[in-house]
């Protein structure tokens, strides 16, 4: 699909963005030339990228529907929340209860120009976006409290973002900070490439985003785990997206093609 997105003056289209590129997984239009590139390569190392990217996708809205649901969350924070597509975090939250508040924070000035589209929740509801970096995490509390009470639940949603964040970043820092702020009976939901699954293929992925100027770090299984500390991980656990409550699932695709990302999501104590 040829890339024709809006309001491209002043963005750095020559450098791929990792929301851009999973848009292009995804099938979208809203990338560009550098993003496709990227894709492709990493299509070439590995069929199965755009499945996997698609199952990430999916796992956030099972968890999603869960949380708005049985878990009775009525607050979403979504970080790294990418290009719109539907449907985005707020539908499905608002389906099942139709007064949740939702902010999606990116930093890609692209997403911000797609805003419009996520910003059309219910009436009863609310949704709001804010371009920030993960990487400001005081900035990002400051700026959702004007829609969020953090006195009161909520779900943060850290979808196969940390992966881009290193550990010299303070990647294990800004989760912590922000999950300081949370109250209790928040929930933490998280995505996180593998970095202890065919780790010479991981490698060779991670070289390929050094290429294109994007950090990627994969983590092993407690790596990942130690994110969630303070938190009781909901059954099934820590698990490959497919795998968590797939019962939850809506109009999904499943070959048995693994999908080498931890996912899973805790309640915090």
């Amino acid at each position: 699909m040829t890339a024709v997105p809006p309001t491209a003056a002043g963005l750095d289209t020559g450098t791929p963005h990792p929301a851009r590129v999973y848009d292009w997984f995804l099938g979208g239009s809203d990338h560009y030339a550098a993003d496709a590139e990227l894709g492709q390569q990493l299509v070439a190392l590995d069929a199965s990228t755009k499945y996997c990217a698609q199952h990430n996708r999916w796992f956030m809205q099972r968890a999603t529907r869960h949380l708005a649901g049985t878990a009775g969350i009525r607050q979403f924070l979504d970080l790294g929340s990418g290009i719109p597509t539907e449907p985005n975090l707020h539908r499905v939250a608002q389906s099942a209860a139709p007064g949740a508040r939702v902010v999606y924070v990116d930093n890609d000035p692209i997403v911000l120009a797609h805003a419009e589209p996520l910003l059309a929740g219910t009436d009863a509801g609310a949704s709001t976006f804010l371009q920030a970096d993960v990487r400001e995490p005081d900035r990002i509390l400051e700026l959702a409290a004007s829609v969020l009470d953090f006195d009161e639940p909520v779900a943060l949603s850290l979808i196969a973002l940390l992966h881009f964040v290193s550990d010299e970043d303070g990647a294990r820092e800004i989760v912590a900070r922000l999950v300081d702020a949370l109250a209790p009976g928040s929930h933490l939901v998280l995505s996180q490439m593998a970095g202890d699954w065919d780790t010479e293929r991981t490698d060779r992925a991670v070289q390929m985003y050094k290429a294109g100027g994007v950090t990627l770090v994969p983590r092993s299984r407690d790596e990942v785990l130690r994110l969630f500390d303070g938190f009781d991980l909901l059954e099934p656990g820590l698990v490959w997206p497919p795998d968590w409550r797939p019962e939850l699932g809506v109009a999904e695709v499943r070959d048995g093609t693994e999908v080498p990302l931890y996912a899973g999501v805790g309640r915090k104590r």
